[in-house]
């Protein structure tokens, strides 16, 4: 299963970074747009796997 995620992307001197807002405390930057973009996807990756960490967590602790 594939999920999108809208991401802004700018440009800061030679750097672009972005965000993605569905997905709070997700950023990347990169030298190019498809580094920035491969940064955030990696961001989004690893926040969305620590967030199914923790509902395992919590239905193991608290059964719910």
């Amino acid at each position: 299963m594939k999920n999108e995620f809208a991401a802004i992307i700018e440009r800061d001197d030679e750097w672009y970074i972005a965000f993605c807002a569905e997905v709070p405390g997700a950023n990347g930057q990169g030298k190019t747009i498809e580094e920035c973009r491969a940064s955030l996807a990696d961001a989004i990756a690893l926040i969305r796997e620590g967030r199914k960490e923790l509902e395992a967590f919590a239905v193991e602790e608290h059964g719910t």
